[in-house]
């Protein structure tokens, strides 16, 4: 019996959320910003990177932080994506930001582009993912959480409001962490 794709003759956007990789805390006099990876965090990008690719999704765009360790995960999940460095994109308003400036970013994306990826930081992404679903969880680190809107346009790209209600719910809903043996659809 052949799968239905629920996404089959919709017009949709996927976005993909990404809490950056496990960052070193060996130098406690380096400012927040430059923080690298840590050792873990240089394997669990990479594994994410391939659980993407195992799941079909690459996306068109990555935006990550200016942060050296959301740089640094967005790079190696990319040369596991396959995704050129051309197509990594820093952007400094993605460190420090609030879920509504995260939210222009994405509302201002080319509509030519079909998938595009956020790498950021806690507790942003945690909050921003809980605004598109209320069954997201908390995004642990190289944490993935994988939205699908039914949208011509990233302009249309809602979450919810202050009161909790969602304009137009994503279609498809999907998380996954380094720590997990499979990821979970909601």
């Amino acid at each position: 019996m052949r799968e239905t794709d629920p996404t089959e003759g919709r017009t949709v956007k996927t976005l993909v959320l990404m809490r950056h990789a496990k960052s070193s805390w060996d130098s406690p006099g380096l400012v927040d910003h430059d923080r690298p990876l840590n050792d873990l965090g240089r394997q669990d990008a990479p594994r994410m990177g391939r659980r993407l690719l195992e799941r079909g999704i690459e996306p068109d765009v990555i935006i990550t932080s200016t942060a050296e360790r959301a740089r640094s995960t967005a790079a190696l999940v990319a040369g596991e994506l396959g995704t050129p460095a051309r197509r990594i994109i820093a952007d400094e308003r993605l460190y420090a930001a609030s879920v509504e400036t995260m939210l222009r970013v994405i509302r201002s994306l080319d509509d030519r582009l079909a998938v595009a990826m956020l790498v950021g930081h806690n507790p942003e992404m945690t909050e921003l993912a809980t605004r598109f679903s209320k069954t997201a969880e908390a995004m642990s680190t190289a944490a993935v959480a994988v939205f699908t809107f039914e949208a011509a346009s990233w302009a249309d790209v809602r979450a919810a409001t202050s009161t909790g209600n969602v304009a137009a719910p994503p279609i498809g809903v999907t998380f996954d962490a380094p720590d997990r043996s499979h990821d979970r659809n909601r």
